[in-house]
């Protein structure tokens, strides 16, 4: 054999050994958000479906046909929890029959159980509007829980696949490393954005306000998934008209309607965010959605 196709097979052979020699897993993840972060975990041994788009609702999706199909096959569900997916990721599950990703197996991973979440009631009940009883659900937000939540995503990821246990590994700590710098790059940009007044539409900024010091002072929906009455609307403009807030936020998925009307008579000025990765066309990647989010801040409060 001549040096040249020595060469050649001596190469086929190393990236067969490396090559990954089995199925890569498959993984639903109840958002984009998740998604994104388990394909920048999983790299080439993990096959990512996203069960919804950066412009829904995740409180209210369907449990379509399509999804149960791809429960059935799923590896691993990887989902918000802390009940946010109440209405249709227990009935996806149960729909699937599929004992890998039940609740309680390696196969179903909860990013809200690894972290402590904020605005955890004393009491609900029904009046109180879509109040989460172990706290509020929106936590991607904030980049140090996606840090965490990566940590142990990664340890799943391993436990599932033992073999690529040491791939999930590097790839999860050359992911921490970046995500720490861009952590430390994010705050030192957010810095003038520290009690800044906003308005929601719905609880779920609150950990990005709580992570870059805005100060929300009104929400648009009375109650949290409760629609805006022109009562409570016209009480909203009387009490924001005496103190206007800097900026009213509004996500990618909301319906501009009453935020352009509230905007209109208070004349502040609206800010859409990306929410989730996806959400505009610079937040393409969990990096692009924490860039994209604090440029259209910083943008809007100059």
């Amino acid at each position: 054999m001549s040096p040249r196709f020595a060469r050649i097979a001596l190469l086929a052979t190393c990236l067969a050994a490396v090559a990954p020699a089995h199925a890569a897993l498959k993984v639903l993840a109840t958002t984009p958000d998740w998604a994104a972060l388990t394909a920048e975990l999983g790299g080439e041994r993990v096959n990512v479906y996203a069960a919804t788009n950066p412009f829904q609702d995740v409180h209210r999706v369907e449990a379509k046909p399509s999804l149960v199909a791809r429960a059935r096959s799923a590896d691993l569900v990887v989902a918000t929890g802390a009940e946010l997916e109440i209405g249709w990721l227990p009935v996806l599950v149960q729909e699937s029959g599929n004992a890998r990703i039940q609740p309680g197996s390696p196969g179903y991973f909860e990013a809200a159980a690894q972290l402590r979440l904020l605005e955890v009631p004393s009491s609900v009940d029904r009046a109180m509007g879509d109040v989460h009883p172990q706290g509020n659900p929106h936590v991607q937000l904030d980049p140090h829980n996606v840090a965490t939540v990566a940590q142990a995503l990664t340890a799943r990821l391993g436990t599932l696949d033992p073999g690529g246990a040491a791939y999930y590994q590097a790839r999860g700590a050359d992911f921490q490393a970046r995500w720490q710098q861009a952590i430390a790059r994010w705050e030192a940009r957010a810095t003038p954005l520290k009690g800044v007044t906003v308005v929601v539409i719905h609880k779920d900024q609150v950990y990005l306000c709580h992570w870059v010091g805005l100060r929300e002072v009104a929400a648009i929906e009375p109650k949290p998934g409760v629609p805006p009455s022109a009562g409570y609307l016209a009480e909203l403009v009387t009490k924001l008209s005496a103190a206007p807030p800097r900026i009213i936020l509004r996500n990618a998925y909301n319906d501009p309607k009453a935020v352009e009307w509230l905007a209109g008579k208070i004349n502040v000025p609206i800010v859409t965010l990306p929410f989730s990765v996806g959400g505009t066309p610079e937040a393409k990647d969990l990096f692009g959605l924490f860039d994209d989010t604090l440029n259209r801040l910083l943008g809007a409060t100059r």
